[in-house]
């Protein structure tokens, strides 16, 4: 079964966590994996360009110039994409670019960067991870203790809970830190009901270099993307 190494806050080793080997320890599909970020690009693309073709530009109604005998080329509008404000040929209109992926699809995608994360030794598993107030100097401290100070971060947090979202804010100053909430949006106070849920995702995982996890996180998402195998056993 995979092992990882349990810290706490202050960076230092207080035990040994064993992970499910069916979702952080398989040999990672590729082609899935692209799929997801291809989807969460595209997911993001506003869909809104459009430029005028030579129909809707205003002008042009009149022929610029007789067909014949004036020693010019033939042209019959001077809306034409070939013309100064004219028209534009095979331009961008308005489009849905929303892309799908069925469930276990989504789901073998987050196993398999889980495990790329955990085959490099770039998963880094916490106790836990809360402040009592937003202070982005004590989060720069965490980082320190646990040797991550200079690198790319992506912290994951279990939780929409005051103490949670405190760290949140408190990495929005840091440039190369994420902390995304792996939670319900509907979950926690009303007061906290405005905080953005990220939640676990392919593309944010692959663009930080390091994975900070929580206990709880670890046993949330073993819960989450482990039914398939409890499902097969049993079926």
């Amino acid at each position: 079964m995979a092992q990882v190494d349990l810290y706490n806050v202050k960076g230092e080793k207080i035990g040994v966590l064993e992970l499910s080997d069916y979702v952080f320890n398989i040999d990672p599909n590729y082609d899935v994996m692209w799929r997801y970020v291809d989807m969460q690009l595209s997911n993001r693309r506003a869909g809104t360009a459009s430029t005028k073709t030579r129909g809707e530009v205003s002008g042009g109604g009149r022929k610029p110039w007789p067909q014949k005998h004036t020693g010019r080329a033939r042209h019959g509008s001077i809306r034409s994409p070939i013309w100064r404000h004219g028209g534009v040929a095979h331009g961008p209109k308005p489009r849905d670019w929303s892309k799908r992926l069925n469930k276990k699809m989504k789901r073998l995608a987050l196993r398999s960067t889980l495990s790329v994360k955990y085959r490099e030794n770039k998963l880094i598993v916490v106790d836990d991870l809360r402040m009592d107030k937003p202070k982005t100097k004590d989060l720069k401290e965490i980082l320190k203790n646990l040797n991550l100070s200079d690198q790319k971060v992506l912290i994951v947090l279990p939780w929409k809970k005051e103490e949670y979202v405190n760290v949140k804010l408190s990495g929005k100053n840091l440039p190369n830190v994420k902390v995304i909430i792996a939670d319900n949006p509907n979950n926690g106070k009303e007061g906290e009901r405005n905080v953005r849920i990220d939640g676990l995702n392919v593309f944010d995982m692959l663009k930080y270099d390091y994975l900070v996890l929580t206990k709880d996180v670890v046993s949330k998402i073993e819960e989450v993307l482990g039914n398939e195998s409890r499902k097969a056993l049993t079926a």
